[in-house]
């Protein structure tokens, strides 16, 4: 058996931790959510909602953005991600690169992480675009590949293509969960862990459940 006491720095782990890591929600809106074609559309707001609700129970840092709400050409955040982030505050822009935003810049330079996951709405677009401006930065960028989805199949996929080769790194929802706990004796977390697993279908009993 492990020891709960961490045999590496959390924050300087190669892989990603509560302590080194924060979550970038782009653009999960209604027209994007409705324009969605590369994924059952249910599927990805559930697995978007999980990722949420999974970041917060670590602790884990979030920044949310949403385009053209404040000129009224779009709606906000969709309300299942509001409910998995309770008290979020959302930062509106007009650029469909979020890295162009003031705001949006500053906010992720004072988070002080070099380790950023970005889910957004679309894949080729939103996702893509402020992917490839934070690689330049100097960021280790991830994105959770069930989490995201573009206009077309064809769409998303070269989009994660062009990523990949440019450096980002893939994974995905079940992934991120059991990189973020990684050790069964990491007590506090373990609901989180657990529940994340089981909203996303890779437990399907609850056998293990503490009681």
């Amino acid at each position: 058996m492990s020891s709960i006491k961490p045999i590496r720095d959390p924050k300087t782990d190669h892989l990603l931790t509560p302590e080194n890591s924060a979550l970038l929600v782009i653009d999960y809106q209604p027209i994007q959510v409705h324009s969605i074609a590369s994924m059952d559309r249910r599927e990805l707001v559930e697995n978007i909602s999980n990722v949420c609700r999974v970041a917060k129970g670590f602790n884990v840092p979030v920044i949310l953005t949403t385009v053209n709400v404040a000129t009224g050409l779009n709606q906000p955040t969709i309300p299942q991600i509001k409910k998995a982030l309770p008290g979020q505050p959302e930062i509106d822009r007009t650029s469909v690169n979020s890295w162009e935003d003031k705001e949006f810049q500053e906010a992720v330079k004072a988070l002080g992480r070099k380790k950023l996951v970005v889910c957004a709405l679309w894949t080729e677009v939103c996702l893509c675009f402020p992917a490839l401006d934070l690689l330049k930065e100097g960021y280790e960028v991830y994105t959770i590949v069930d989490a995201v989805g573009g206009t077309s199949r064809l769409a998303h996929e070269t989009a994660l293509r062009r990523m990949e080769q440019a450096g980002v790194r893939l994974t995905s929802v079940t992934q991120y969960i059991c990189e973020l706990q990684r050790d069964w004796n990491r007590k506090e977390t373990v609901p989180v862990f657990f529940q994340g697993l089981l909203d996303n279908g890779s437990f399907f009993v609850e056998t293990l459940k503490e009681k």
